[in-house]
């Protein structure tokens, strides 16, 4: 098993301690780029990706650890739309 396949088993049992930079990494590994929707946009941050799907969520601060409830639903979105399976 690879790196990333590691850090997709990783994701799929919401860890508590999932850092952004995972999750960056895991996004950009499925095909998602990473946009802070321009100066104002503060700490929220899009990811793109090329057939349309969109993923908008708040960098953690003063942390780097992704919220729980952020991660499950995330998952379900990439479940949802068969990016990743459910296995």
């Amino acid at each position: 098993m690879g790196q990333k396949e590691k850090l997709i088993d990783r994701f799929k049992r919401l860890p508590k301690d999932f850092t952004f930079d995972e999750l960056t990494s895991l996004l950009v590994y499925l095909g998602f780029e990473q946009d802070n929707k321009g100066k104002t946009s503060g700490s929220r941050v899009l990811f793109r990706r090329y057939d349309g799907l969109l993923i908008m969520l708040h960098k953690p601060h003063p942390g780097h650890i992704v919220k729980w409830y952020a991660l499950k639903q995330i998952l379900d979105y990439l479940r949802k739309n068969d990016i990743i399976d459910y296995e």
